[in-house]
């Protein structure tokens, strides 16, 4: 009878208070919304609820306010506005229970943010709980203030978090420690208050303290450079023991995660130690016998022991660790290649690319497995391993790794098959050393992704054809036995139908035969039925219609018998609607027709092409391009872009670099180890770059690179005369002979060194509209071959230039040594400037005159620039 009676007693309560009465409870309003089958349901549901709440809080009920707050939060969730109970939150944290200020603290970290100016009177409710008697309190008050502090908050309540910092509760000192990281974020100068209070903590034996107080160290680390060192010299030592502690403990419940205890501890200690032994060698030695011993006893057979190496890898490579340990690093790499999970692989692979700039032996040993990502079915992994072969790519190497390459290329995805063409022609022009392998791999590209080869690649193959005149009939004929296998592959169709027009009766008359090479009969009807097939099949393609035609009118000289053929042929387009089409068949026709007599001498073979003038203009063009596909920025031998199979005699790195035989070889030396993207030689000597500087400009094909180094009768350089530029007649070659012995300045003009005073007045020795560069020089009178040279960078721009790098050439007869610069960012409008010392040896002083070639690097807002230019205005004497 009694239960009842309570029934309907309560049932009569819900009758008085209504369905969406602020007396309701959260999990009453919780039901409603979701019984709602439409969106104008639910906001017609919110608006009563929160109409309900502005009644209460009018009528100030404080029994129902927690409860008004909690509803207003799940509201706040949904996503509508509920700024009109944000005052309330403060009334509940002025509270005087825990269940309130629990729900009071819990409302202002979600309806309040850093940038709410009422945040400003929680202030002082804050360092009220902070100092209050209940542990519980100084908890919630924490939690908050790590989560909304704001500058002014920090500055105001640092004291009181540096106290609970040394409390002995393990709960409040770990809340202490990650509100002093929001701390330190906000006010980086408060960073001093904390770092012996940090490095106190990473002596406690609970892990939920070390990982805070780990955490708080990498956030000092970032915050302050004094802090950095602080750390460095108080805390690798509690490190090394943290580390060796967890590693060896033995097994914990509340720590373990699948056989592997606290990864999260792992991976932070791993992470600070990075930070701590970056560019120190004492700290990066005191961590190595550790770090080696995580490497090793960790297996690659949990995800939580993955992370832990992958961590460990990182801070191997971050730090200056042993070769051997970076070996050991680059192998655990090698393992996860092999992993089952695709995403291990993939940043093994991201890993791996920036380790090869660290070791690359050790890279190589794992070449094998990192081609086979090449082929794995995940095309992210695909894309990076192609991109870290690239890399791994070598004079030594270049051959079996594009034959690898090459074999894939056929049963590549289509999707794949554009990047994979595009780093396999790289590679070939990049590192190949004779042409006829040259040759051959790109035949095997254009037969098997013809389609997928870029414009200029083949462009720059019929080039390469025309200056091989020893390889132009065995060219033709592979082609043309290409072109009847692939006659789908567009690129391949191109390079064909011009080598039959232009060397057709080497193809008929098996001219040239390499050794090993079989003979192939092909008549000249066989010949043109070869293009007419392209020129049939290719019927949408303008360009290269075009060439077939071209290629059928040089075909009417070389085989006069199949002339009344191909006039046919070509009078089919005499009607095509595409008007260069139509105007090449009618005129070529008439040249068949009418103009025999002329008919040969007009359609003579295609003199050779300019090959280096147009890998030069070929760079020039993409300069942005190859900047990104160079893997280190090093003068390495064989970095010079020359045409392909130039052979390159066995002498030393820098001569065999130029290819030069004369002894005054130029010295490169360069101020900074980091460079342009750009390869140092090849723009420093105007190959393969476009400068800024009129003395920049490049030279002719024909003119000895060293004596370009100087701008002898090349372009006119900046501060001396025009030279003479003699240019040889159409289809014709020359070049002018250059005595091995001549003198390195012999050939410049007379008037090539300005005469100074005696004293050595300074010079401006490169000028543009950028960029001004003056000399001063120092001499010792008991040492007459040295000077000291003072280099002073304005900047004539209204940017400022950022990464400026001063780099130089001169002949090797010149000892050249740069002393760092001053700093590496050049005030925008002659507003300051920079400095750089270095000391110039002439070694044949008094004989020679000085005489250089200077290079500017720089960045203005985050984009390349270059400028380089000749300093041929040397006082007298030096």
């Amino acid at each position: 009878m009694d239960t009842v009676e309570k029934i309907v007693e309560d049932f009569a309560s819900d009758i008085a208070m209504g369905p969406f009465s602020s007396g309701t409870r959260l999990r009453d309003m919780i039901r409603a919304i979701r019984a709602c089958k439409t969106a104008a349901e639910e906001r017609a549901v919110v608006r009563r609820e929160c109409a309900e709440i502005r009644e209460a809080i009018g009528e100030n009920q404080q029994e129902i306010r927690h409860r008004n707050m909690a509803k207003l939060m799940f509201i706040h969730m949904l996503g509508y506005p509920t700024h009109f109970g944000q005052m309330e939150c403060l009334k509940l944290i002025a509270a005087a229970g825990y269940p309130e200020k629990r729900i009071g603290y819990l409302g202002l970290m979600l309806l309040l943010d850093e940038r709410q100016e009422v945040l400003m009177l929680v202030t002082n409710s804050l360092k009220q709980d902070l100092n209050h008697s209940n542990q519980f309190i100084v908890g919630l008050a924490l939690c908050a203030l790590g989560n909304i502090c704001s500058a002014e908050m920090a500055r105001d309540l640092s004291p009181e978090v540096e106290r609970l910092m040394r409390s002995r509760d393990v709960n409040t000192k770990k809340k202490a420690a990650l509100c002093a990281i929001r701390i330190v974020r906000k006010v980086p100068d408060l960073a001093e208050n904390f770092m012996g209070l940090a490095s106190s903590l990473l002596k406690e034996k609970h892990h939920g303290i070390l990982i805070s107080a780990v955490q708080l160290c990498t956030e000092l680390c970032k915050a302050s450079k004094d802090a950095l060192e602080y750390l460095r010299k108080n805390c690798v030592e509690g490190l090394v023991r943290i580390l060796r502690d967890v590693s060896n403990s033995s097994y914990a419940p509340e720590y373990d995660v699948a056989g592997i205890s606290d990864p999260f501890l792992h991976i932070r200690v791993l992470k600070l130690m990075r930070i701590l032994g970056q560019g120190d060698a004492d700290c990066s030695e005191y961590m190595n016998d550790i770090l080696a011993q995580v490497a090793t006893k960790n297996e690659s057979n949990k995800n939580a022991a993955n992370a832990i190496l992958y961590e460990c890898v990182q801070t191997i490579m971050g730090i200056e660790a042993t070769s051997g340990l970076r070996v050991l690093a680059i192998n655990i790499l090698g393992r996860f290649l092999s992993n089952r999970d695709n995403n291990i692989r993939y940043v093994a692979l991201n890993m791996l690319m920036r380790a090869i700039t660290v070791d690359t032996q050790a890279v190589q040993r794992h070449r094998t497995t990192i081609l086979e990502c090449v082929k794995d079915a995940d095309a992210s992994i695909r894309k990076r391993a192609l991109e870290l072969v690239f890399l791994l790519v070598n004079d030594t190497n270049v051959k079996p790794l594009t034959k690898e390459l090459v074999d894939y290329l056929d049963s590549a995805d289509p999707d794949f098959k554009e990047d994979l063409t595009a780093k396999i022609c790289s590679i070939v022009e990049k590192f190949s050393q004779e042409k006829l392998w040259y040759l051959d791999q790109m035949f095997k590209v254009l037969s098997l992704a013809g389609n997928h080869v870029k414009d200029d690649v083949w462009h720059a193959l019929v080039v390469v054809i025309s200056n091989a005149s020893e390889l132009q009939g065995y060219s033709v004929r592979l082609l043309y036995m290409a072109l009847q296998a692939f006659v789908d592959q567009g690129s391949l169709v191109r390079v064909a139908v011009w080598c039959i027009g232009e060397y057709g009766e080497m193809l008929v008359n098996n001219v040239g035969m390499l050794q090993g090479e079989e003979p192939i009969t092909v008549t000249e009807s066989d010949a043109v039925d070869a293009v007419q097939l392209a020129l049939n099949r290719y019927s949408a393609d303008v360009t290269t219609q075009a060439m077939c035609l071209v290629a059928l009118l040089k075909l009417s000289s070389r085989f006069p018998s199949t002339s009344e053929r191909i006039k046919q042929i070509v009078s089919q387009n005499k009607k095509n609607i595409v008007l260069e089409l139509q105007q090449r068949s009618i005129e070529f026709s008439s040249i068949i027709q009418r103009h025999q007599s002329i008919r040969p001498s007009l359609l003579e073979r295609m003199p050779a092409l300019d090959e280096a003038s147009y890998l030069l203009r070929r760079a020039s063009a993409t300069q942005a391009t190859l900047a990104a596909d160079k893997p280190t920025p090093a003068v390495t031998p064989g970095g010079l872009k020359l045409p392909n199979g130039v052979a390159k005699p066995a002498t030393s790195p820098l001569v065999d670099l130029l290819d030069l035989s004369s002894d005054d070889v130029p010295a490169i030396t360069t101020a900074s180890t980091t460079t342009a993207p750009n390869d140092f030689l090849q723009d420093l000597l105007g190959i393969g770059g476009i400068s800024s500087s009129p003395a920049a400009a490049p030279s002719s094909a024909s003119t000895d690179i060293l004596i370009d180094l100087l701008s002898i009768g090349s372009s006119p350089s900046q501060n001396g005369p025009p030279a003479a530029d003699s240019t040889p007649a159409q289809g014709t070659k020359s070049a002018p002979a250059v005595p091995q012995d001549m003198d390195l300045l012999d050939g410049l003009p007379s008037n090539t060194s300005v005469s100074g005073p005696v004293n050595h007045s300074s010079i401006t020795a490169f000028q543009s509209a950028t960029l001004k560069i003056n000399f001063n020089f120092k001499k010792q009178p008991e040492k007459p071959h040295e000077t000291t040279v003072h280099a002073t960078f304005t900047n004539l721009t209204s940017s400022s230039y950022t990464d400026f790098v001063f780099q130089a050439a001169v002949p090797k007869f010149i000892q050249l040594r740069l002393d760092p610069a001053s700093g590496n960012i050049v005030p925008a409008s002659g507003n300051g400037s920079v400095t750089q010392g270095f000391s110039v040896t002439n070694n044949q002083h008094g004989q020679k005159p000085l005489a250089m070639r200077i290079r500017m690097s720089y960045k203005v807002n985050g984009e390349d620039r270059l400028e380089q230019g000749q300093v041929s205005n040397f006082p007298a004497g030096l």
